[in-house]
């Protein structure tokens, strides 16, 4: 007599149930994860930004950037930080870069905007409640009304 080997239906069922079980609690896993890293990448990018916004108030505060009379000192646009200004303290007339690219919102929907359209933008001049464009660039937030793991949405950061 030779007994059949291999597995018996409820053995093979009991497995099957096993790794879906798993399956189901790792995609939450990876779900969470993915989105810490997004939202590790928007500090990153807030933080790079204000930086350099910061660094174009400080040298036009320094008389090495050209100021509107009666302006805030702020950039008009984003996209100055990247494609530099005159340093009026400069012989040569060399440009000042206060970054070296425009980082992207993480969490904007639309690949195919530009990288400085994907950031909401909010004038020296607009009250912090509800921040508007205006003039000049005083601040960025993200778009996105989506709450983070920390319950506050993107666009309160």
């Amino acid at each position: 007599m030779n007994p059949r080997r291999g597995f018996t239906l409820i053995e093979l069922l009991v497995t099957l149930a096993i790794l879906a079980l798993l399956g189901m609690l790792a995609l939450p896993v990876a779900q969470v994860t993915s989105q810490r890293r997004d939202e590790a990448e928007l500090r990153r990018s807030l933080r790079e930004i204000r930086t350099g916004i910061d660094a174009f108030k400080k040298a036009g505060d320094e008389g090495r950037v050209a100021r509107i009379v009666g302006g805030s000192g702020y950039p008009p646009r984003l996209e100055m930080l990247v494609e530099g200004v005159r340093d009026l303290r400069s012989p040569k007339g060399a440009k000042i870069y206060f970054m070296r690219r425009l980082p992207r919102d993480p969490f904007h929907p639309d690949p195919s905007v530009a990288d400085a359209a994907t950031w909401g933008k909010r004038s020296y001049a607009s009250e912090p409640d509800e921040p508007r464009e205006g003039d000049d660039v005083y601040d960025v937030y993200s778009v996105s009304e989506k709450p983070g793991l920390n319950g506050i949405p993107y666009n309160k950061w």
